[in-house]
Protein backbone atom coordinates (compact mmCIF):
# COMPACT_ATOMS: atom_id res chain seq x y z
CA UNK A 1 0.00 0.00 0.00
CA UNK A 2 1.31 3.59 -1.00
CA UNK A 3 1.57 6.16 2.01
CA UNK A 4 -1.05 8.24 0.38
CA UNK A 5 -3.66 5.44 0.40
CA UNK A 6 -3.19 4.91 4.04
CA UNK A 7 -3.15 8.77 4.83
CA UNK A 8 -6.65 8.32 2.92
CA UNK A 9 -7.85 5.64 5.03
CA UNK A 10 -6.77 7.03 8.13
CA UNK A 11 -8.68 10.76 7.41
CA UNK A 12 -11.97 8.41 7.36
CA UNK A 13 -11.67 7.62 11.06
CA UNK A 14 -11.36 4.03 10.82
CA UNK A 15 -9.27 2.04 13.20
CA UNK A 16 -5.70 1.52 11.25
CA UNK A 17 -2.84 -1.13 12.10
CA UNK A 18 -0.11 0.62 9.92
CA UNK A 19 2.83 -1.50 9.05
CA UNK A 20 5.51 -2.17 6.78
CA UNK A 21 9.38 -3.10 7.01
CA UNK A 22 11.92 -0.78 7.82
CA UNK A 23 11.73 2.40 5.76
CA UNK A 24 9.01 2.11 4.38
CA UNK A 25 7.84 5.53 5.58
CA UNK A 26 5.59 4.89 8.77
CA UNK A 27 6.82 7.70 10.72
CA UNK A 28 5.93 9.61 7.80
CA UNK A 29 2.71 8.90 7.56
CA UNK A 30 1.99 9.37 11.52
CA UNK A 31 3.33 12.84 11.22
CA UNK A 32 1.16 13.65 8.33
CA UNK A 33 -1.73 12.54 9.49
CA UNK A 34 -0.92 13.74 13.37
CA UNK A 35 -0.01 17.14 11.58
CA UNK A 36 -3.82 16.97 9.63
CA UNK A 37 -5.32 16.21 13.07
CA UNK A 38 -4.09 19.25 14.59
CA UNK A 39 -4.84 21.44 11.84
CA UNK A 40 -8.74 20.08 11.90
CA UNK A 41 -8.27 21.11 15.41
CA UNK A 42 -8.83 17.33 16.94
CA UNK A 43 -7.57 16.13 20.14
CA UNK A 44 -4.97 13.27 19.51
CA UNK A 45 -3.00 11.24 22.02
CA UNK A 46 0.71 10.24 20.87
CA UNK A 47 2.11 7.07 22.37
CA UNK A 48 4.55 5.05 22.37
CA UNK A 49 5.50 1.25 24.07
CA UNK A 50 8.95 2.40 25.35
CA UNK A 51 10.33 5.38 26.93
CA UNK A 52 13.15 5.63 24.18
CA UNK A 53 10.04 5.55 21.34
CA UNK A 54 8.04 8.07 23.04
CA UNK A 55 10.97 10.65 22.92
CA UNK A 56 11.40 10.36 19.31
CA UNK A 57 7.64 11.21 18.85
CA UNK A 58 6.89 13.95 21.34
CA UNK A 59 4.66 12.01 23.36
CA UNK A 60 4.24 9.91 26.60
CA UNK A 61 4.36 5.96 27.35
CA UNK A 62 1.09 4.64 26.29
CA UNK A 63 1.51 3.23 30.21
CA UNK A 64 1.66 6.71 31.53
CA UNK A 65 -0.82 7.93 29.07
CA UNK A 66 -3.51 5.53 30.38
CA UNK A 67 -3.15 5.24 34.06
CA UNK A 68 -2.29 1.68 34.05
CA UNK A 69 1.25 2.49 34.87
CA UNK A 70 3.53 -1.17 35.60
CA UNK A 71 0.93 -3.23 36.21
CA UNK A 72 0.71 -6.71 34.48
CA UNK A 73 -2.71 -7.29 35.52
CA UNK A 74 -6.06 -4.86 35.95
CA UNK A 75 -8.99 -5.86 38.29
CA UNK A 76 -12.15 -4.12 38.39
CA UNK A 77 -10.75 -2.51 41.78
CA UNK A 78 -7.82 -0.83 39.52
CA UNK A 79 -10.09 0.33 36.92
CA UNK A 80 -12.64 1.86 39.05
CA UNK A 81 -9.59 3.81 40.66
CA UNK A 82 -7.99 4.80 37.44
CA UNK A 83 -12.14 5.73 36.29
CA UNK A 84 -12.27 8.58 39.60
CA UNK A 85 -8.98 10.45 38.89
CA UNK A 86 -9.95 13.32 37.43
CA UNK A 87 -6.61 14.17 35.25
CA UNK A 88 -7.19 10.89 33.28
CA UNK A 89 -10.55 10.90 33.06
CA UNK A 90 -10.01 14.62 31.46
CA UNK A 91 -7.21 13.61 29.50
CA UNK A 92 -8.95 10.12 27.57
CA UNK A 93 -12.56 11.88 27.32
CA UNK A 94 -11.01 14.43 25.41
CA UNK A 95 -9.22 12.66 22.87
CA UNK A 96 -10.59 11.86 19.68
CA UNK A 97 -7.41 9.46 18.26
CA UNK A 98 -5.30 7.40 20.03
CA UNK A 99 -1.97 6.66 18.72
CA UNK A 100 0.36 3.66 19.66
CA UNK A 101 3.82 3.88 17.88
CA UNK A 102 6.06 0.38 18.10
CA UNK A 103 3.06 -1.46 19.14
CA UNK A 104 5.48 -4.90 19.00
CA UNK A 105 7.02 -3.98 21.34
CA UNK A 106 3.55 -3.66 23.80
CA UNK A 107 2.36 -6.98 25.27
CA UNK A 108 -1.25 -8.25 24.00
CA UNK A 109 -2.16 -7.90 27.82
CA UNK A 110 -1.11 -4.50 28.02
CA UNK A 111 -3.03 -3.50 24.86
CA UNK A 112 -6.43 -5.09 26.32
CA UNK A 113 -6.06 -2.95 29.83
CA UNK A 114 -5.59 0.35 27.83
CA UNK A 115 -8.75 -1.07 25.65
CA UNK A 116 -10.73 -1.69 28.67
CA UNK A 117 -9.23 1.54 30.51
CA UNK A 118 -10.80 3.79 27.17
CA UNK A 119 -14.05 1.42 27.63
CA UNK A 120 -14.94 2.55 31.59
CA UNK A 121 -13.59 6.15 31.00
CA UNK A 122 -15.19 6.82 28.41
CA UNK A 123 -18.24 5.32 29.20
CA UNK A 124 -18.73 3.77 25.83
CA UNK A 125 -19.12 -0.06 24.80
CA UNK A 126 -17.59 0.31 21.88
CA UNK A 127 -13.64 -0.90 20.98
CA UNK A 128 -11.93 1.32 23.01
CA UNK A 129 -14.54 3.39 23.94
CA UNK A 130 -15.27 4.62 20.84
CA UNK A 131 -11.80 6.60 19.72
CA UNK A 132 -10.00 6.27 16.55
CA UNK A 133 -7.07 4.29 17.59
CA UNK A 134 -3.81 4.16 14.93
CA UNK A 135 -1.80 0.98 15.70
CA UNK A 136 1.48 1.50 14.91
CA UNK A 137 5.03 -0.98 14.03
CA UNK A 138 6.22 -3.95 12.36
CA UNK A 139 6.35 -7.38 14.36
CA UNK A 140 9.41 -8.43 13.06
CA UNK A 141 11.25 -6.01 15.17
CA UNK A 142 12.03 -6.92 18.71
CA UNK A 143 8.92 -8.35 20.35
CA UNK A 144 7.80 -7.20 24.24
CA UNK A 145 9.66 -7.99 27.45
CA UNK A 146 7.12 -10.38 29.12
CA UNK A 147 7.82 -10.78 33.31
CA UNK A 148 7.37 -14.75 32.80
CA UNK A 149 6.63 -14.74 36.29
CA UNK A 150 3.14 -14.29 37.55
CA UNK A 151 1.80 -11.88 40.43
CA UNK A 152 1.42 -14.09 43.99
CA UNK A 153 -1.91 -14.27 44.39
CA UNK A 154 -3.60 -12.56 47.65
CA UNK A 155 -6.96 -12.64 48.93
CA UNK A 156 -7.73 -9.11 47.15
CA UNK A 157 -6.32 -10.28 43.96
CA UNK A 158 -8.55 -13.87 44.08
CA UNK A 159 -11.87 -12.38 45.12
CA UNK A 160 -11.59 -9.55 42.27
CA UNK A 161 -12.61 -10.47 38.22
CA UNK A 162 -9.63 -9.70 36.60
CA UNK A 163 -9.60 -8.12 32.77
CA UNK A 164 -9.65 -10.91 30.33
CA UNK A 165 -5.76 -11.83 29.99
CA UNK A 166 -4.41 -13.22 26.54
CA UNK A 167 -2.11 -16.78 26.38
CA UNK A 168 0.56 -15.02 23.83
CA UNK A 169 2.61 -11.71 24.42
CA UNK A 170 2.34 -9.91 21.13
CA UNK A 171 -0.08 -7.30 21.09
CA UNK A 172 -2.10 -9.32 17.93
CA UNK A 173 -3.09 -11.77 20.49
CA UNK A 174 -5.12 -9.52 22.40
CA UNK A 175 -8.66 -10.64 22.06
CA UNK A 176 -9.42 -6.96 21.21
CA UNK A 177 -7.12 -6.36 18.47
CA UNK A 178 -10.03 -8.19 16.58
CA UNK A 179 -12.71 -7.00 18.22
CA UNK A 180 -11.27 -3.33 16.99
CA UNK A 181 -12.06 -3.78 13.26
CA UNK A 182 -8.42 -2.23 12.17
CA UNK A 183 -7.91 -2.05 8.28
CA UNK A 184 -4.66 -3.21 8.07
CA UNK A 185 -2.00 -0.38 5.68
CA UNK A 186 0.52 -2.50 4.87
CA UNK A 187 3.36 -0.23 3.35
CA UNK A 188 5.15 -1.26 0.37
CA UNK A 189 7.42 1.42 -0.81
CA UNK A 190 10.98 1.85 0.60
CA UNK A 191 12.71 4.85 1.43
CA UNK A 192 15.78 3.36 3.40
CA UNK A 193 17.36 1.05 1.62
CA UNK A 194 18.60 1.84 -1.91
CA UNK A 195 19.98 -1.01 -2.64
CA UNK A 196 17.93 -3.87 -3.71
CA UNK A 197 19.89 -6.90 -3.51
CA UNK A 198 20.21 -5.73 0.29
CA UNK A 199 16.27 -5.00 0.53
CA UNK A 200 16.15 -8.42 -1.30
CA UNK A 201 17.66 -10.26 1.72
CA UNK A 202 15.75 -8.48 4.03
CA UNK A 203 12.31 -9.60 2.26
CA UNK A 204 13.55 -13.16 2.04
CA UNK A 205 14.23 -12.64 6.03
CA UNK A 206 10.49 -11.68 7.37
CA UNK A 207 9.50 -14.41 4.53
CA UNK A 208 11.80 -17.43 5.68
CA UNK A 209 13.30 -17.44 2.64
CA UNK A 210 16.28 -17.31 3.36
CA UNK A 211 18.58 -19.60 0.58
CA UNK A 212 22.13 -20.15 -0.80
CA UNK A 213 22.07 -16.74 -2.27
CA UNK A 214 20.89 -14.35 0.24
CA UNK A 215 23.61 -16.10 2.48
CA UNK A 216 26.25 -15.57 -0.21
CA UNK A 217 25.34 -11.87 -0.59
CA UNK A 218 25.60 -11.71 3.80
CA UNK A 219 28.45 -13.83 3.48
CA UNK A 220 30.23 -10.81 0.79
CA UNK A 221 30.01 -8.56 4.25
CA UNK A 222 32.00 -10.32 6.32
CA UNK A 223 35.23 -8.73 7.81
CA UNK A 224 37.85 -9.88 10.41
CA UNK A 225 38.62 -7.73 13.28
CA UNK A 226 41.87 -6.71 11.56
CA UNK A 227 39.83 -5.57 8.46
CA UNK A 228 37.26 -3.64 10.56
CA UNK A 229 36.34 -0.14 9.37
CA UNK A 230 37.43 2.08 12.40
CA UNK A 231 34.85 5.13 11.27
CA UNK A 232 32.24 2.35 11.74
CA UNK A 233 29.38 2.41 14.60
CA UNK A 234 29.22 -1.26 16.22
CA UNK A 235 26.26 -2.99 17.10
CA UNK A 236 26.49 -5.30 20.43
CA UNK A 237 23.65 -7.62 21.11
CA UNK A 238 24.11 -8.12 24.31
CA UNK A 239 24.17 -5.04 26.51
CA UNK A 240 27.10 -4.41 27.17
CA UNK A 241 28.57 -1.48 28.48
CA UNK A 242 28.54 0.69 25.28
CA UNK A 243 28.98 3.95 27.49
CA UNK A 244 32.43 2.58 29.04
CA UNK A 245 33.68 1.70 25.42
CA UNK A 246 32.83 4.87 24.07
CA UNK A 247 34.29 6.64 26.69
CA UNK A 248 37.49 4.64 26.38
CA UNK A 249 37.78 5.28 22.89
CA UNK A 250 37.24 8.94 23.64
CA UNK A 251 40.41 9.10 26.23
CA UNK A 252 42.59 7.64 23.19
CA UNK A 253 41.96 10.77 21.35
CA UNK A 254 44.83 13.94 22.70
CA UNK A 255 43.57 17.13 23.11
CA UNK A 256 40.91 19.16 25.75
CA UNK A 257 37.38 17.55 25.90
CA UNK A 258 34.36 19.70 25.69
CA UNK A 259 31.39 19.10 28.29
CA UNK A 260 27.60 19.63 27.54
CA UNK A 261 24.92 19.59 30.04
CA UNK A 262 21.77 18.88 29.59
CA UNK A 263 19.04 21.17 30.47
CA UNK A 264 15.57 20.71 31.86
CA UNK A 265 12.11 22.02 32.54
CA UNK A 266 8.71 20.57 33.52
CA UNK A 267 7.57 18.12 36.00
CA UNK A 268 10.22 16.32 38.21
CA UNK A 269 8.73 12.58 36.97
CA UNK A 270 8.65 13.48 33.24
CA UNK A 271 11.71 15.01 33.37
CA UNK A 272 13.46 11.81 34.79
CA UNK A 273 11.68 9.67 32.15
CA UNK A 274 13.18 11.59 29.20
CA UNK A 275 16.63 11.45 30.50
CA UNK A 276 16.31 7.84 30.62
CA UNK A 277 14.99 7.58 27.33
CA UNK A 278 16.65 10.15 25.85
CA UNK A 279 19.64 8.38 23.29
CA UNK A 280 21.93 11.68 24.03
CA UNK A 281 23.48 11.77 27.71
CA UNK A 282 22.75 13.83 30.51
CA UNK A 283 26.92 14.54 30.16
CA UNK A 284 28.14 14.65 26.75
CA UNK A 285 32.07 14.92 26.47
CA UNK A 286 33.48 15.72 23.21
CA UNK A 287 36.59 16.13 21.21
CA UNK A 288 38.01 16.69 18.03
CA UNK A 289 38.24 13.57 16.05
CA UNK A 290 34.93 12.14 18.19
CA UNK A 291 32.73 9.61 16.52
CA UNK A 292 29.46 10.73 16.86
CA UNK A 293 25.71 10.25 15.92
CA UNK A 294 22.77 12.49 15.50
CA UNK A 295 20.10 11.47 18.08
CA UNK A 296 17.25 13.26 16.38
CA UNK A 297 15.93 14.29 13.22
CA UNK A 298 15.91 17.82 11.27
CA UNK A 299 14.78 18.01 7.37
CA UNK A 300 16.50 21.49 7.41
CA UNK A 301 19.76 20.89 8.42
CA UNK A 302 19.98 17.33 6.58
CA UNK A 303 20.04 15.05 9.49
CA UNK A 304 18.21 11.98 10.51
CA UNK A 305 18.23 9.56 14.02
CA UNK A 306 21.71 7.71 12.98
CA UNK A 307 23.37 9.91 10.92
CA UNK A 308 27.23 9.60 11.27
CA UNK A 309 29.97 11.80 11.48
CA UNK A 310 33.24 13.42 13.65
CA UNK A 311 33.54 16.37 15.54
CA UNK A 312 36.32 18.57 13.59
CA UNK A 313 36.31 21.53 15.76
CA UNK A 314 34.03 24.04 17.78
CA UNK A 315 32.34 26.92 16.63
CA UNK A 316 34.75 30.43 18.18
CA UNK A 317 31.61 32.53 18.77
CA UNK A 318 29.06 29.85 20.09
CA UNK A 319 31.52 26.73 21.22
CA UNK A 320 29.13 24.66 19.50
CA UNK A 321 30.42 21.07 18.17
CA UNK A 322 31.26 21.20 13.92
CA UNK A 323 30.32 17.82 12.50
CA UNK A 324 31.54 16.32 9.63
CA UNK A 325 29.16 13.55 7.79
CA UNK A 326 29.87 11.15 6.05
CA UNK A 327 29.18 12.76 2.66
CA UNK A 328 31.34 15.75 3.34
CA UNK A 329 28.34 18.26 4.80
CA UNK A 330 29.59 20.42 7.55
CA UNK A 331 26.89 21.03 10.17
CA UNK A 332 27.56 23.39 13.17
CA UNK A 333 24.89 21.57 15.90
CA UNK A 334 22.76 23.21 17.61
CA UNK A 335 20.89 22.06 21.02
CA UNK A 336 17.31 20.38 20.44
CA UNK A 337 14.52 20.05 22.73
CA UNK A 338 12.53 16.60 23.33
CA UNK A 339 9.56 17.62 25.13
CA UNK A 340 6.54 15.40 26.24
CA UNK A 341 3.74 17.09 25.09
CA UNK A 342 -0.13 16.86 25.68
CA UNK A 343 -2.81 18.40 23.26
CA UNK A 344 -0.09 21.02 22.24
CA UNK A 345 0.54 21.84 25.66
CA UNK A 346 4.35 21.21 26.81
CA UNK A 347 4.58 19.29 30.33
CA UNK A 348 8.41 18.95 30.28
CA UNK A 349 11.13 19.04 28.38
CA UNK A 350 14.58 18.67 28.44
CA UNK A 351 17.45 20.03 25.80
CA UNK A 352 20.99 18.68 24.97
CA UNK A 353 22.92 18.25 21.50
CA UNK A 354 21.61 15.65 19.52
CA UNK A 355 24.65 13.49 19.30
CA UNK A 356 25.86 10.78 21.04
CA UNK A 357 29.35 9.52 20.88
CA UNK A 358 29.29 6.42 18.30
CA UNK A 359 31.93 3.45 18.76
CA UNK A 360 29.14 1.59 19.76
CA UNK A 361 25.82 1.14 20.60
CA UNK A 362 23.18 -1.84 21.41
CA UNK A 363 20.81 -3.44 19.10
CA UNK A 364 17.55 -2.33 21.23
CA UNK A 365 18.75 1.47 21.25
CA UNK A 366 19.35 1.34 17.72
CA UNK A 367 15.75 0.99 16.78
CA UNK A 368 14.28 3.25 14.46
CA UNK A 369 17.51 4.62 13.53
CA UNK A 370 19.19 4.82 10.01
CA UNK A 371 22.67 3.78 9.71
CA UNK A 372 25.11 5.00 6.96
CA UNK A 373 27.62 2.04 8.14
CA UNK A 374 27.79 -0.36 11.06
CA UNK A 375 30.27 -3.39 11.95
CA UNK A 376 28.18 -5.85 13.70
CA UNK A 377 28.54 -9.36 15.23
CA UNK A 378 25.57 -11.66 15.03
CA UNK A 379 26.95 -15.08 16.00
CA UNK A 380 25.84 -14.26 19.62
CA UNK A 381 22.11 -13.62 18.66
CA UNK A 382 20.19 -14.74 21.25
CA UNK A 383 16.36 -13.64 20.12
CA UNK A 384 14.00 -13.67 17.52
CA UNK A 385 14.28 -10.44 15.61
CA UNK A 386 17.58 -9.43 17.18
CA UNK A 387 19.62 -9.85 13.94
CA UNK A 388 16.74 -8.63 11.80
CA UNK A 389 16.94 -5.16 13.15
CA UNK A 390 20.51 -5.11 13.41
CA UNK A 391 20.23 -5.79 9.69
CA UNK A 392 17.90 -3.52 8.80
CA UNK A 393 19.46 -0.04 10.65
CA UNK A 394 22.27 -0.29 7.54
CA UNK A 395 20.61 1.41 4.35
CA UNK A 396 22.90 -0.22 1.88
CA UNK A 397 24.88 -3.56 1.78
CA UNK A 398 28.17 -1.57 1.17
CA UNK A 399 27.62 -0.08 4.78
CA UNK A 400 27.44 -3.49 6.91
CA UNK A 401 30.07 -5.35 7.72
CA UNK A 402 29.75 -8.69 9.10
CA UNK A 403 32.54 -10.16 12.14
CA UNK A 404 30.05 -13.37 11.95
CA UNK A 405 26.24 -14.39 12.29
CA UNK A 406 24.78 -17.99 13.52
CA UNK A 407 20.98 -19.53 12.33
CA UNK A 408 19.42 -17.22 14.77
CA UNK A 409 20.37 -14.02 12.72
CA UNK A 410 17.84 -14.60 10.19
CA UNK A 411 15.34 -16.65 12.41
CA UNK A 412 11.64 -14.76 13.23
CA UNK A 413 9.01 -15.88 15.10
CA UNK A 414 6.90 -18.52 13.74
CA UNK A 415 4.01 -16.31 15.26
CA UNK A 416 5.10 -13.00 13.54
CA UNK A 417 5.53 -15.11 10.06
CA UNK A 418 2.18 -16.66 10.01
CA UNK A 419 0.23 -13.13 11.20
CA UNK A 420 1.86 -11.27 8.62
CA UNK A 421 0.86 -13.24 5.84
CA UNK A 422 -2.78 -12.29 7.13
CA UNK A 423 -1.84 -8.59 7.57
CA UNK A 424 -0.53 -8.38 3.67
CA UNK A 425 -3.69 -10.40 2.85
CA UNK A 426 -5.68 -7.82 4.95
CA UNK A 427 -3.70 -4.75 3.37
CA UNK A 428 -4.30 -5.98 -0.29
CA UNK A 429 -8.56 -6.16 0.68
CA UNK A 430 -8.45 -2.73 2.02
CA UNK A 431 -6.52 -0.76 -0.72
CA UNK A 432 -8.60 -2.33 -3.32
CA UNK A 433 -11.56 -1.22 -1.23
CA UNK A 434 -10.25 2.22 -0.93
CA UNK A 435 -8.93 2.96 -4.21
CA UNK A 436 -12.68 1.69 -5.81
CA UNK A 437 -14.52 3.73 -3.58
CA UNK A 438 -15.91 7.33 -5.41
CA UNK A 439 -13.87 10.49 -4.22
CA UNK A 440 -16.39 12.32 -3.04
CA UNK A 441 -17.64 8.95 -0.82
CA UNK A 442 -14.47 8.80 0.74
CA UNK A 443 -14.10 13.02 1.07
CA UNK A 444 -17.73 12.37 3.26
CA UNK A 445 -16.36 9.92 5.17
CA UNK A 446 -13.23 11.87 6.06
CA UNK A 447 -15.77 15.07 6.63
CA UNK A 448 -18.48 13.07 9.09
CA UNK A 449 -15.09 12.01 11.25
CA UNK A 450 -13.75 15.20 11.50
CA UNK A 451 -17.28 16.81 12.16
CA UNK A 452 -18.32 14.29 14.30
CA UNK A 453 -15.38 15.06 16.36
CA UNK A 454 -15.62 18.35 17.13
CA UNK A 455 -13.43 19.42 14.57
CA UNK A 456 -13.32 21.80 11.56
CA UNK A 457 -13.77 21.27 8.07
CA UNK A 458 -12.70 22.09 5.47
CA UNK A 459 -9.39 21.03 7.75
CA UNK A 460 -7.01 24.54 7.61
CA UNK A 461 -4.38 24.29 4.38
CA UNK A 462 -5.43 21.01 3.44
CA UNK A 463 -4.63 22.30 -0.42
CA UNK A 464 -1.08 22.30 0.69
CA UNK A 465 -0.64 19.01 1.78
CA UNK A 466 0.09 17.19 -1.51
CA UNK A 467 3.35 20.09 -2.63
CA UNK A 468 4.72 19.23 1.11
CA UNK A 469 7.15 16.71 1.05
CA UNK A 470 7.93 16.76 4.63
CA UNK A 471 6.62 18.38 7.48
CA UNK A 472 8.90 21.31 8.79
CA UNK A 473 9.54 20.97 12.13
CA UNK A 474 11.40 24.33 12.25
CA UNK A 475 8.20 25.70 10.71
CA UNK A 476 5.84 24.12 13.24
CA UNK A 477 8.19 25.39 16.49
CA UNK A 478 7.71 28.66 15.00
CA UNK A 479 3.92 28.97 14.60
CA UNK A 480 4.19 27.84 18.46
CA UNK A 481 6.59 30.02 19.46
CA UNK A 482 4.49 33.14 17.53
CA UNK A 483 1.24 32.16 19.37
CA UNK A 484 2.64 32.18 22.44
CA UNK A 485 4.98 35.54 22.40
CA UNK A 486 1.10 37.07 20.97
CA UNK A 487 -0.14 35.62 24.38
CA UNK A 488 2.48 37.13 26.20
CA UNK A 489 2.31 40.77 24.85
CA UNK A 490 -1.54 40.64 25.48
CA UNK A 491 -0.63 39.89 29.05
CA UNK A 492 1.26 41.91 30.15
CA UNK A 493 -0.91 44.65 28.56
CA UNK A 494 -3.05 43.94 31.53
CA UNK A 495 -5.51 42.06 29.49
CA UNK A 496 -7.52 39.47 31.65
CA UNK A 497 -7.61 35.33 31.09
CA UNK A 498 -11.13 35.96 29.38
CA UNK A 499 -9.82 39.19 27.21
CA UNK A 500 -7.25 37.35 25.89
CA UNK A 501 -9.37 34.26 24.89
CA UNK A 502 -12.05 36.22 23.57
CA UNK A 503 -9.24 38.94 21.31
CA UNK A 504 -7.21 35.80 20.31
CA UNK A 505 -10.83 33.57 19.47
CA UNK A 506 -9.30 30.58 21.70
CA UNK A 507 -10.64 28.75 24.72
CA UNK A 508 -9.40 30.35 28.23
CA UNK A 509 -8.26 26.96 28.97
CA UNK A 510 -5.81 27.21 25.60
CA UNK A 511 -4.65 30.78 26.68
CA UNK A 512 -3.71 28.88 30.52
CA UNK A 513 -1.99 26.61 29.13
CA UNK A 514 0.29 29.33 27.00
CA UNK A 515 0.80 30.75 30.52
CA UNK A 516 2.12 27.65 31.55
CA UNK A 517 4.37 27.08 28.80
CA UNK A 518 5.30 30.23 29.43
CA UNK A 519 6.45 30.30 32.42
CA UNK A 520 7.89 26.97 32.03
CA UNK A 521 10.75 28.57 29.42
CA UNK A 522 11.01 31.12 31.94
CA UNK A 523 9.33 34.02 30.38
CA UNK A 524 7.36 34.62 32.42
CA UNK A 525 7.74 34.77 36.01
CA UNK A 526 5.06 33.82 38.75
CA UNK A 527 5.31 37.31 40.36
CA UNK A 528 3.69 38.41 37.00
CA UNK A 529 0.70 35.87 37.40
CA UNK A 530 -0.67 37.59 40.73
CA UNK A 531 -3.74 38.75 38.95
CA UNK A 532 -4.71 35.51 37.92
CA UNK A 533 -6.81 33.94 40.39
CA UNK A 534 -9.52 35.49 42.09
CA UNK A 535 -9.97 36.82 45.58
CA UNK A 536 -10.82 33.76 47.55
CA UNK A 537 -8.36 31.28 45.73
CA UNK A 538 -5.92 34.69 46.64
CA UNK A 539 -6.77 33.69 49.96
CA UNK A 540 -6.77 30.13 49.78
CA UNK A 541 -3.05 30.02 48.03
CA UNK A 542 -0.55 29.88 51.20
CA UNK A 543 -2.50 27.07 52.29
CA UNK A 544 -2.49 25.07 48.73
CA UNK A 545 1.29 25.82 47.85
CA UNK A 546 2.15 24.88 51.27
CA UNK A 547 0.51 21.39 50.72
CA UNK A 548 2.54 21.66 47.01
CA UNK A 549 5.69 22.03 49.27
CA UNK A 550 4.72 19.23 52.09
CA UNK A 551 4.31 16.67 49.71
CA UNK A 552 7.16 17.44 47.60
CA UNK A 553 5.37 17.58 43.89
CA UNK A 554 4.01 19.46 41.10
CA UNK A 555 1.23 16.58 40.69
CA UNK A 556 -2.20 18.09 41.38
CA UNK A 557 -4.02 14.52 42.18
CA UNK A 558 -1.86 14.04 45.36
CA UNK A 559 -2.64 17.72 46.34
CA UNK A 560 -6.64 16.97 45.25
CA UNK A 561 -6.85 14.23 47.47
CA UNK A 562 -4.94 15.42 50.35
CA UNK A 563 -7.01 18.54 50.17
CA UNK A 564 -10.23 16.17 50.13
CA UNK A 565 -11.28 18.08 47.06
CA UNK A 566 -11.77 21.58 48.53
CA UNK A 567 -10.63 22.84 45.81
CA UNK A 568 -10.79 22.31 42.13
CA UNK A 569 -8.52 21.23 39.98
CA UNK A 570 -8.32 24.56 37.73
CA UNK A 571 -7.58 26.34 41.33
CA UNK A 572 -4.83 24.19 41.85
CA UNK A 573 -3.74 24.44 38.61
CA UNK A 574 -3.40 28.05 38.79
CA UNK A 575 -1.74 27.83 42.71
CA UNK A 576 1.00 25.37 41.36
CA UNK A 577 1.66 27.78 38.45
CA UNK A 578 2.49 30.35 40.91
CA UNK A 579 4.69 28.52 43.27
CA UNK A 580 7.92 30.02 43.53
CA UNK A 581 10.61 27.15 43.36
Amino acid sequence: MTQKTALNILKTGANVFLTGEPGSGKTYVVNDYVDYLRRAGIETAITASTGIAATHIGGMTIHSWSGIGIKKKLTKYDLEKIATSEYLVKRIRRTKVLIIDEVSMISADTLTMVEAVCREVKGVSAPFGGLQVVLVGDFFQLPPIVDRQEPAPTDLFLELETIEQSTSHFSFSSPVWPRAGLIVCYLTEQHRQADRQFSAVLSAIRSETVGVLEQEIVASRLVTPNTVPTEATKLFSHNLNVDQINLDKLNKISGSVRIFTMKSEGREALVITLKKSCLSPERLELKIGARVMFTKNNQRLGFVNGTLGEVIGFAKLSGRPIVKTKDGRRIEVESMAWPVEENGRALAQISQLPLRLAWAITIHKSQGMSLDEAVMDLSQVFEFGQGYVALSRVRSLAGLHLLGWNQKAFAVHPQVLSIDRNFCQQSVVGEETFTKMPMVDLQKMQRNFILASGGQWPVKNEADEKSRPVINHQRIKKNKIDTLDETLALWRQDQTLKQIAQKRKLAESTIFSHLERLVLQNQLKPAELKRLPSPVLTKALPKIQTVFKELKTRNLLPVFEKMGGAYSYDDLRIARLLLED
